[in-house]
């Protein structure tokens, strides 16, 4: 039974942690299909050109010189695919917005167009032959793969518990593509963007070694590992600076979509919006945004236990209610507080008690949705009918995490150390009272 409960155990963590890739694990080979569509939502899709663009692609290279990242040993394998240009001309073409031309292998099309004018010449029988002009680009498009950062983060997790254990493991690494159009005329660059995209790998497993009799060892193991594609990367980040080349230039009057003024306005509300997000999200993907208003309430329940000069103390119930605001570094509050608690000692004392608080809070993580925080300060803690009161000194440490902008849930523990040894109502001792306090509740911020 023992050993059953521990392969379930393992089966549901596996579930729980890698589901969508363990039940898609290949088991009979695949039949060649359309590549994925890498630019579903791309903005330039939903906006024609009133003229599509003639431009050719000499050569969009891998420039980051960067061989394939291995745990053992050394390859000599390109990190990234070296077939750039072929990409970017399937990204031109699916974009909508211009007509691609040879120039990469112009030698072999030129070769081409040679061969055809001399077998003509052959059987014209003395006419003049003639062969269609080839197209000349009014823009043409450079850049490349510039940069490709392998283990920008790396982690996981794992548990282990007599002999059954699972464990997690991810790696991401990135790319930067730069993309630029520039005038054959004038040599003028136009436009000149960059990308980035990042690439994911994760492992779980999940395993089992016990020994079910004195002679008898159970081994069980399972797992997969699932990489994305850097080719699909490659892709996805070329689809996404075309876009914004496109996106870009159409705001800035370079060219124009079909709709006139109204498509205008429409591509740069849409781009303004992209480009402020854009603005606000720092490396790793980290939202750099003030989630959280000047003035806020909340609202905590917890317990409290007295630790003061008798024994057996017992956890009691208590709320508090506060105001807080917000300084213009978002780091830093303050805030004050009223509740009401109680604080007991098993069959020996019982009081319930009224407190207020004025307290500094620092924020570790202001521009995040979870982080601590720290905080400390004075204020006082009285007995129901007012007619004694203790100051007291406060400092605790917590977690908030924002369910909205509007709504923030914490948990929080505080410890409370009076300038007085009779709160209990009994004064032992060098040391005097001091309780503790754990909760949790909402904070609502307008």
């Amino acid at each position: 039974m023992k050993i059953t409960t521990s392969i379930v155990y393992l089966l549901i963590i596996s579930l729980l942690t890698g589901c969508g890739a363990y039940f898609n694990q290949p088991f009979t080979q695949t039949k060649a299909r359309i590549g994925e569509n890498t630019s579903p939502d791309f903005l330039v899709k939903k906006i024609l050109p009133s003229e599509k663009i003639i431009v050719g692609v000499y050569k969009f290279r891998d420039q980051t010189g960067q061989y394939k990242p291995v745990e053992n040993g050394s390859t000599f394998s390109a990190a990234i695919t070296q077939g750039g240009t072929t990409i970017l001309l399937k990204s031109l073409e699916e974009s909508g917005w211009f007509r691609p031309i040879e120039r990469e292998n112009i030698g072999n099309l030129l070769n081409e167009r040679q061969i055809i004018r001399n077998t003509r010449q052959e059987y014209a029988n003395g006419k003049k032959v003639t062969m269609p002009p080839l197209l000349f680009a009014g823009t043409i498009i450079e850049g490349g793969v510039v940069s490709y950062d392998s283990n920008i983060i790396t982690g996981g997790s794992g548990l282990r518990y007599f002999g059954a254990g699972v464990s997690n493991q991810y790696r991401q690494d990135r790319i930067t593509v730069y993309l630029r159009i520039v005038s054959t005329s004038t040599g003028e660059i136009l436009k000149n963007v960059y990308v980035s995209k990042t690439i994911l790998s994760q492992g779980i497993s999940a395993n089992l070694y016990r020994f079910v009799s004195l002679r008898r060892l159970l081994e069980a193991e399972t797992g997969v590992t699932k990489n994305e594609p850097s080719q699909l990367a490659v892709k996805e980040a070329i689809d996404k600076a075309v876009d914004l080349l496109i996106v870009e230039g159409i705001a800035d009057g370079i060219w124009r979509p079909k709709g006139g003024e109204a498509a205008i306005e429409y591509v740069k509300k849409a781009y303004m919006k992209e480009r402020i997000d854009a603005e606000k999200t720092e490396l790793y993907d980290r939202k750099k945004e003030k989630r959280r208003a000047k003035v806020s309430s909340g609202f905590g329940l917890g317990m409290a236990q007295i630790k003061g000069d008798y024994v057996n103390p017992t956890n009691q119930f208590g709320f508090d209610l506060k105001i807080k605001y917000s300084f213009n570094d978002p780091s830093f509050n303050i805030w004050g507080s009223v509740g009401r608690l109680e604080l007991d000692n098993k069959d020996i004392f019982h009081e319930i008690f009224l407190t207020s608080g004025f307290n500094i809070e620092y924020i570790i993580l202001p521009y995040e949705k979870f982080t601590p925080y720290l905080y400390a300060g004075a204020g006082s803690i009285s007995k129901t009918n007012l007619d004694q009161s203790f100051f007291k000194f406060q400092g605790g440490v917590g977690i908030e995490y924002l369910i909205s902008n509007k709504i923030g849930f914490f948990v929080e523990g505080e410890y409370n150390m009076l300038l007085s040894d009779d709160l209990d109502g009994r004064i032992l001792g060098e040391k005097n009272d001091m309780f503790s306090r754990f909760g949790f509740g909402l904070n609502v911020y307008f």
